[in-house]
Parts: structure tokens; C-alpha cells; sequence
């Protein structure tokens, strides 16, 4: 019994618990949020997201435990994984009310693929950035040609099939940090800004429907796009009308006029405009609560991505925080009128089970590569921070 006792000290003693309780008060703040603004869509949208807390929380623990390099090794079998699962939305995946087929859904239960996704493709850019940065040379010609292929393949199959500019957009920001974080020499990046520079009027002529266009283009030009008000500018208008009435401290829970507002107010309320409830029904207070909470998980992510002394770990912690970050900063900012309406979910508050249990398996990862004892060349010179 003495020998269990102290195998569970142990193991939360090197477990990350900063970063497990940051994610659970984040989640926890999300539940209510999701309680109030679905308070007249029924109760089911609650079960859901508390069923996926508790897998999610689950999943944290197992991954801790999970050397993230044993799994890391078994890349082939991952970067099948990666490729299937995108590959089953041009056979079961659904359209959700933004047009985009981005759901497998069945027995009334959804997934999305693309949140396994992002992190499957974050373990396996952080072991082939690991392999070429200790084996081969990442700023060759050759290395920097594998590394696009990979992110060009998964980038155009996502938005042939699914036409999810959200999630495709977080694959290229996580690219970008990671490659630098690898230390990828800086003209491929001048080179990179001028290939952009060429795809993108080739990829708004050629590749973007008229709906995406708008809604790129809606923040700057709403008088133009949306003269009546009553087309696609809708709910970013709602979500800057919840957010200013809110104020301070909010009108309180379940008392927002845009979140409470069966027909005509918020119709993603609970969803992309959390973060707009939020604002309404907390205030300001609540909208910064989140900010920070999110801003010390990212923070968290680098720091122990910083201080675990492998290359691997450290890129899977600053691509984990570079998802986030990017995530963050297009919830907020849809909602405040800064940036396009592209569908994005505000980490572990918006509702959503794909994204909730696959941010906490997320966070796991990060966890166990605190969890790791440090190789013994490093463990003087750990003791000093």
C-alpha cells in the first residue's frame, strides 16, 4: 500500500498539474458559458461537452504517461492516420451550417476530424524537423522541399474536401512557428513570403468560392458585402452588439439579450461566438479571464517546451502553443470585427467534444514531455530555473 501511495506521489509530482488545472478552469468556465448560451436549445448540448471533459481529462493523464517519442517513431502508421482521416470526409462527412464538410457524423454523434488532425500533424512535423535538424540539413533544398510536400498535401486535400479555410489556415501557422522554433535558416522564409505573394491571388481566383471571399473581405467592407445587414453579416454584428452591452460585469448568466434570443439573436452562440456570450453575460471581466487563462496555458506550453532539453519535446510544446495562439486570435477577433469569420473554435471553451477531449489529449502530450526525466548531462543545469 506504501508502494502505491508513493507511486501516486510521484506521478503527480512530475505530472504537469499547472497545466492540467489551467486547462480544467478554462474548460469549467466553458461549461457554464455553453449552459447559458444553449439555455434555449435544450440540454443536450451540455451532456455532450461534459461527456467530453471527462474523456478529455482521461486522455490528459494517458498521454502524460505516453512517452510522446514511442509514439512518435511510429510515424508511418501516424501520417496514414492523418491522411484517412481527412480522407473519410469525402465519404461520410456532413455539411454543418457554414457549408463546409467537416463532420463524420453517426447515431447523432459528431467528430471532426480536423482537431485529431492538427495534433497528429504536430507530433509528426516535430519528429521529421527533429531528424533533419540532427541528421540531415533542415535549410537544404531537399529537406525544405519534404517539409512543404507534407504541409501542401494535407493542406489541399482539407480544403478539396471539406472546404474548411479555418483549420486549413491553423496547418500553415503551425508550419511557420515550428520551422522557425527548428531553426530554419531565414531566406527560406523571404522565399516563402514571396511564393504567397504568388499563390494567393492564384488561390483567390482560382480556388476560393464567392461565400469565402465574402467572408474574408466582410470585416473591411460590410457596406459593401452585406448592405442590408441581414446576409452573412448577421451574427459578427450581434456578436459586436452582445459584446458591448456587456460592458464591465456583464448582464449576468442567462440573461443576454443576443445569447438568450431564440430567433434573431446569436445562431452560433454556443459555438464560434462563445467568446461574444461571454463578453455579454460576464463583461469584460469574463472576456479577460479567458484571455489570461489561455494566454498562461500558451505560456506554459513554451515553458516547458523551453526547459525540456530535447529538440522533439520542444517543437510538440511550441507547436501545441502555436495552435492555441492562432486559435485564440481568430475567436477574438471574428468577434470584435478584426478578423474573417472562418469557423474556428475558441480552445477549450467553445462547444464542440471533438475539440474539448482533443485539446486535453493535446495538452497530455505537453504534460508528458514535463513528465520525462530529463537526460543526466542536463539535470545540473535544470537546477538553476
Amino acid at each position: 500500500m506504501h508502494l502505491k501511495f508513493s507511486d501516486i506521489r510521484d506521478f503527480l509530482k512530475r505530472t504537469d498539474l499547472l497545466l492540467f488545472f489551467l486547462s480544467l478552469a478554462a474548460a469549467i468556465m466553458g461549461l457554464v458559458a455553453i449552459s447559458s448560451a444553449t439555455a434555449t436549445m435544450g440540454q443536450s448540448y451540455i451532456y455532450v461537452q461534459l461527456f467530453a471533459l471527462v474523456i478529455g481529462i482521461v486522455l490528459f493523464f494517458v498521454f502524460t504517461v505516453i512517452d510522446a517519442d514511442i509514439f512518435a517513431d511510429q510515424w508511418p502508421l501516424l501520417a496514414v492516420a492523418e491522411f484517412v482521416l481527412i480522407g473519410m470526409l469525402a465519404i461520410f462527412g456532413s455539411h454543418d451550417d457554414t457549408g463546409n464538410r467537416a463532420w463524420i457524423r453517426f447515431l447523432g454523434i459528431g467528430l471532426q476530424p480536423a482537431e485529431v488532425v492538427k495534433v497528429i500533424y504536430i507530433v509528426l512535423m516535430a519528429k521529421h524537423l527533429t531528424y533533419l535538424k540532427e541528421y540531415r540539413n533542415l535549410s537544404s533544398p531537399l529537406s525544405v522541399f519534404q517539409l512543404v510536400l507534407h504541409l501542401l498535401l494535407l493542406f489541399g486535400l482539407y480544403m478539396v474536401i471539406s472546404g474548411d479555410l479555418g483549420n486549413a489556415l491553423v496547418f500553415i501557422f503551425v508550419f511557420a512557428v515550428m520551422i522557425f522554433a527548428a531553426g530554419l535558416k531565414l531566406y527560406w522564409f523571404v522565399f516563402g513570403a514571396a511564393a504567397m505573394a504568388v499563390a494567393i491571388p492564384l488561390a483567390w481566383n482560382y480556388v476560393l468560392n464567392d461565400t469565402q471571399k465574402n467572408r474574408i473581405l466582410l470585416p473591411y467592407m460590410q457596406d459593401t458585402i452585406d448592405p442590408s445587414g441581414f446576409g452573412i453579416s448577421w451574427e459578427p454584428t450581434r456578436a459586436k452588439l452582445a459584446l458591448s452591452s456587456g460592458r464591465l460585469w456583464g448582464t449576468g448568466l442567462y440573461q443576454g439579450t443576443q445569447t438568450q434570443t431564440a430567433v434573431g439573436g446569436l445562431r452560433s452562440k454556443h459555438a464560434d461566438y462563445i467568446f461574444a456570450c461571454i463578453g455579454e453575460e460576464m463583461g469584460m471581466v469574463g472576456c479577460i479571464a479567458v484571455i489570461l487563462l489561455l494566454t498562461a496555458i500558451i505560456l506554459r506550453c513554451v515553458y516547458v517546451g523551453l526547459h525540456c532539453h530535447s529538440t522533439f519535446g520542444m517543437l510538440v510544446c511550441f507547436g501545441m502553443a502555436s495552435m492555441l495562439c492562432f486559435q485564440l486570435f481568430n475567436s477574438v477577433g471574428m468577434c470584435t470585427g478584426l478578423t474573417p469569420v472562418i469557423g474556428l473554435t475558441l480552445p477549450f471553451f467553445s462547444y464542440g467534444g471533438s475539440s474539448l477531449f482533443t485539446m486535453f489529449a493535446a495538452m497530455g502530450i505537453v504534460s508528458g514531455i514535463h513528465y520525462r526525466p530529463k537526460p543526466a548531462q542536463f539535470r545540473a543545469y535544470s537546477s538553476m530555473f
